[in-house]
C-alpha cells in the first residue's frame, strides 16, 4: 500500500509540474530541455537529502525542522554553495544563479515550489477545524486587519524616518515607492511557516490555530489588496515624492475584485462540500479521492492565480471545504507522502532566495534591525490586541501573534516585484531580505515555546468542547482493550465510516461520516471515546454488537481443537528447517534453565515451582503476579499437548527478554489436561515481554520438532542440565 501511494503521488506531482516546466524556458531543441530536466532532477535529490539533513539538526538542537529545512537552503543556494563551480558540467554550480529575473532559481524549480506551497496550504485547510473556524472567523479577521494595518504604517513610517538619517535617501514622503514598498513587505504573513509549525504541535485545530489561520488568510488578501493600491499610487506618480491624480475608483474595483472572491469561494466551499465529496467518492477507493481532491485543489489555487490572488489562497480554501466532511482524514492519511516529499522542498527553496551579501553592510544592517524590530513588534501588537478583545487570554494572544510574525516567502515575493520594477534599489531589497530572514527563523521556537506549557489560551476555557462529551471503557486487560478497539474500527467501516489513526504512538482514531465524527483512544486497558450525546448511544450498540461477536468466537476456539496428526505434522516440517534456524533457536534455549528432576505431584504446584526457580535467578520482576498469569492463561484452555507434553506460556511485561525453563517430572502430572489424555512427563514454560519482537511461536515449533518420539525418549533419559541442553541443540 505505502508503494503505491508513493507511486501516486511521484505521478501528481511530476504529471502537474510538467506544464510549468515545459512553459518555462525556450524550446529551441531537445537537448536544451534534456539538460534541463536533468540538473532539476540532480537538483531535487540534493534537496531532499539536504533539507532532511538540515530538519534532524535542528530537531535535535530542540528546534522546529522547518528551521533546519531554511537554514540548509541558504548554504547550498546560488549564492552561496550552490554557485560554486564544478567542472564543466556545472560551471555555474549546482544551483546556478538566474540573473535578470524574479527568483535567484532555476524556473523548473521554482515550479515545484509552488507545487508544494500548495499541497501544504491545502492540507493545512483539511486539518482546520470548520466549527472551531467558524467560531473564530471574526476574531481572525480581526487579528488579520490590525496586523495589517499595524504594520504598514510601522514599515511605512520607519522608511520615511530613518531611510534618509541612515541610508542617506534625502526627504521622503509616505507615498515614496520605498516607503510603500517595506509598509507592505511588513504586511504579509507567512502562512504556509505558520502552517507547518501548527500542524507540526498538533495545534492547527486548537482555538489560537485556527484563529491565526484565519488572520493569516485575511492578511493575504489584505496584503494583495494593500499591494494592488500602492502599484496603482505609484504608477500615477510622475516622480520620487510627486504624485498625480490617482484613479482611487479602478483601485477600488481591485480592492472589492479580490476581497469578493475569496469570500464568495469561501461560502460556495462550505455549501458544496458535501457534494463534492459524494462526487470524489465515486471513484473508489481511498487514493484516488485523496488525488482527486488533490487535483481540485490545484485548480482552485490556479483559478485564484489568475483572478489576481495568491494561489495558496485558492489551495487553503479548498481544504477547509473539504474538512467538513467525511473523506478529511482520508485525504490526510493518503497524501502525507506527497507531503512528506514536496513540503520540504518548498521551505529550502524559500532558503535558497536569501542573498546574504545584500544583507551584511552597515547601513543595511543598521536600518534592517531596526525595520526588522519594529515588524516583529507591529505584529505583536498590532494583532495581540484585537485577539485579547475576541476573548483570548495574554497567552492565546502571544501565541497567534507569534503566529503572524514570519514573513517568508510572501514578502521575498512582494520585495522581488519592487525589484523588478525598479521601484527598489538594491539596498533597500536586502533590508527586506533582512527582515523576512529574522522573522522566519524566531517565529518557529516563539510559537514552540508558548505552546509548550498546554495552558487554554482563552479567557473562559470552560467553554471548550462543549456540544461533545467523553466517556471510557475499561477491560480486563491490555490485550482485550486492543481486540475490542481494533473489532469496533472494523465495524464502523461496515457501517461505511472513515476510519483514521491519527497517531501510532498514542493510539488515536478518527471515526467519521457526514456531519458524525467519533475520537477513539486507547490507553492500557481503557478505551476511551469523544462524541456528541447523540452518538453515545451509536457507539454502546456497537459495543454491545462487536461483543456478542467476540463471545461467539471465544465459544467456537474454546472448544478442543482435533490435532490428530499436528505432532507428526511438527515432525516431519522439522526435517524441512534449516541448520540455520536451528542454530537461532539453540541461542535462545542456552538462556533457558534446565532442571532433569522436578519433584511435583499437581499442576498448579508445578507451574508455581518453574515461576519460582526463574524468579530467584532474577528472571521475572514478580513472581505471585506472573504466577496468577499464568493460572489465568491455564484457566482459557490448558496448555497441555500430546505424548506428555505441556507448554505454558505467557506475554508479560514482568520480563524485558525472552525467558523459560525445561523441566522433566519422572512421576507425571495427573490433573495436567492433555489432548491425548496422557500424564505430562516434559514441562516447557516460555514467558516473553509484551510489546517486544521475540520468536516466541517459533520457538515453541522448534522444541515440538525436536520432541519427536526419539527426542522424548532421548530427553526423559537425561540426568543433567548440559545433557538437556544438548538434546533441544541437537548435539550427539
Amino acid at each position: 500500500m505505502k508503494y503505491k501511494r508513493l507511486a501516486f503521488a511521484l505521478t501528481v506531482v511530476f504529471g502537474t509540474c510538467l506544464p510549468v516546466f515545459a512553459s518555462s524556458g525556450e524550446v529551441a531543441g531537445g537537448g536544451d530541455m534534456s539538460h534541463k530536466m536533468t540538473l532539476l532532477a540532480i537538483q531535487i535529490g540534493i534537496i531532499l537529502f539536504a533539507a532532511r539533513l538540515g530538519g534532524m539538526i535542528a530537531e535535535k538542537l530542540k528546534m522546529p525542522g522547518v528551521l533546519g529545512e531554511l537554514m540548509i537552503g541558504v548554504a547550498i543556494g546560488p549564492y552561496a554553495l550552490g554557485g560554486v563551480s564544478f567542472g564543466s558540467v556545472f560551471a555555474h554550480g549546482v544551483f546556478p544563479l538566474v540573473k535578470g529575473a524574479a527568483f535567484p532559481v532555476a524556473p523548473e524549480l521554482y515550479g515545484f515550489c509552488t507545487i508544494a506551497s500548495i499541497i501544504l496550504l491545502f492540507l493545512a485547510g483539511v486539518e482546520t477545524d470548520t466549527k472551531m473556524f467558524m467560531r473564530y472567523s471574526f476574531a481572525g479577521s480581526m487579528v488579520g486587519i490590525g496586523g495589517v494595518v499595524v504594520s504598514f504604517l510601522a514599515g511605512n513610517l520607519c522608511a520615511v524616518w530613518f531611510m534618509p538619517r541612515i541610508l542617506g535617501t534625502g526627504p521622503i514622503g509616505f507615498f515614496h515607492p520605498a516607503a510603500l514598498f517595506l509598509g507592505i513587505m511588513g504586511t504579509a504573513t507567512s502562512v504556509g511557516i505558520t502552517a507547518r509549525i501548527l500542524s507540526e504541535q498538533k495545534r492547527i485545530d486548537s482555538e489560537e490555530g485556527v484563529t491565526t489561520m484565519a488572520g493569516a488568510v485575511v492578511d493575504d488578501v489584505l496584503g494583495i489588496i494593500v499591494l494592488a493600491i500602492a502599484l496603482g499610487v505609484i504608477g500615477a506618480q510622475s516622480g520620487e515624492g510627486g504624485s498625480t491624480t490617482v484613479d482611487w475608483l479602478h483601485i477600488g474595483k481591485i480592492a472589492a475584485k479580490a476581497f469578493g472572491i475569496w469570500l464568495g469561494a469561501t461560502i460556495v466551499g462550505f455549501i458544496a462540500a458535501q457534494r463534492i465529496s459524494t462526487l470524489l467518492k465515486l471513484f473508489g477507493s481511498r487514493v484516488p479521492i485523496a488525488i482527486m481532491s488533490l487535483g481540485l485543489a490545484l485548480i482552485l489555487a490556479g483559478f485564484f492565480e489568475t483572478m489576481g490572488l495568491a494561489m495558496i489562497i485558492g489551495a487553503y480554501v479548498m481544504g477547509l471545504a473539504l474538512s467538513r466532511t467525511d473523506i478529511r482524514y482520508v485525504i490526510e492519511e493518503n497524501l502525507l507522502p506527497i507531503y512528506t516529499f514536496m513540503v520540504p522542498i518548498f521551505f529550502c527553496v524559500m532558503g535558497m532566495m536569501v542573498d546574504c551579501s545584500l544583507v551584511f553592510t552597515k547601513p543595511v544592517l543598521i536600518f534592517g534591525s531596526i525595520y526588522t524590530l519594529l515588524a516583529i513588534a507591529a505584529k505583536v501588537i498590532g494583532c495581540s490586541i484585537p485577539a485579547m478583545l475576541c476573548g483570548f487570554n495574554f497567552l492565546g494572544s502571544m501565541r497567534i501573534s507569534a503566529g503572524m510574525v514570519p514573513r517568508g516567502e510572501v514578502a521575498l515575493i512582494i520585495a522581488s516585484i519592487g525589484l523588478s520594477k525598479g521601484v527598489l534599489k538594491p539596498d533597500v531589497f536586502g533590508i527586506g531580505i533582512l527582515m523576512t530572514l529574522v522573522t522566519t527563523l524566531i517565529a518557529p521556537p516563539m510559537l514552540v515555546a508558548l505552546f509548550k506549557n498546554g495552558k487554554s489560551g482563552l479567557r473562559h476555557p470552560e467553554d471548550k468542547g462543549r456540544g461533545s462529551q467523553a466517556f471510557s471503557f475499561e477491560m480486563p486487560s491490555g490485550e482485550s482493550a486492543r481486540v475490542m478497539c481494533d473489532k469496533l474500527i472494523l465495524e464502523f467501516r461496515r457501517e461505511g465510516f472513515f476510519t483514521h489513526l491519527l497517531s501510532h504512538s498514542d493510539l488515536i482514531w478518527k471515526v467519521r461520516r457526514d456531519d458524525v465524527e467519533i475520537g477513539i483512544r486507547r490507553d492500557g486497558n481503557a478505551i476511551h471515546f469523544e462524541c456528541s450525546p447523540e452518538e453515545e448511544r451509536f457507539i454502546a450498540t456497537a459495543i454491545l454488537e462487536v461483543t456478542a461477536g467476540l463471545t461467539a468466537l471465544a465459544s467456537e476456539l474454546s472448544k478442543p481443537v482435533k490435532t490428530r496428526g499436528v505432532a507428526q505434522m511438527l515432525s516431519e516440517a522439522g526435517a524441512g528447517v534449516s541448520g540455520q534456524e536451528h542454530t537461532e533457536m539453540g541461542r535462545f534455549l542456552n538462556h533457558f534453565v534446565m532442571i532433569p528432576d522436578l519433584k511435583v505431584e499437581t499442576k498448579d504446584e508445578a507451574l508455581h515451582q518453574l515461576v519460582t526457580i526463574l524468579y530467584q535467578k532474577g528472571l521475572v520482576a514478580n513472581l505471585e503476579e506472573t504466577y496468577q498469569k499464568i493460572l489465568s492463561r491455564e484457566a482459557i484452555l490448558s496448555t497441555g499437548l500430546e505424548h506428555g507434553i505441556a507448554v505454558p506460556h505467557i506475554r508479560t511485561d514482568d520480563v524485558s527478554m525472552l525467558i523459560g525453563a525445561v523441566a522433566l517430572v519422572p512421576g507425571g502430572i495427573k490433573d495436567y489436561t492433555t489432548l491425548d489424555d496422557s500424564e505430562v512427563k516434559i514441562l516447557v514454560m516460555t514467558i516473553s515481554p509484551t510489546d517486544a519482537q521475540t520468536p516466541h511461536l517459533r520457538l515453541i515449533a522448534h522444541i515440538a520438532q525436536v520432541l519427536d518420539t526419539g527426542g522424548r525418549t532421548r530427553l526423559l533419559a537425561t540426568r543433567t542440565e548440559q545433557e538437556m541442553h544438548k538434546i533441544f541443540l541437537r548435539q550427539p
